[in-house]
């Protein structure tokens, strides 16, 4: 039986992000958590709420993210 973090895996490698108002289509999952994970520690304030964001929704495996709460 799968467990929980494996039925909320994507099951491609491709993820969609909404930052800023700015949409990005990512072919590789682990390169858009690294650029969110960095954005997040390099910023402070609302950009970094939104990079967190992004970046909470990557770590849970979610296709298409966004920084809209």
């Amino acid at each position: 039986m799968l467990k929980t973090p494996e039925l909320a895996m994507s099951r491609t490698n491709e993820v969609t992000t909404v930052c800023n108002g700015k949409k990005e289509v990512w072919d590789d999952y682990e390169e858009a958590k690294a650029y969110f994970l960095e954005l997040m520690m390099s910023t402070d304030g609302e950009e970094h709420d939104r990079a967190e964001c992004v970046y909470i929704q990557l770590m849970h495996g979610l296709d298409e993210c966004s920084d809209d709460d």
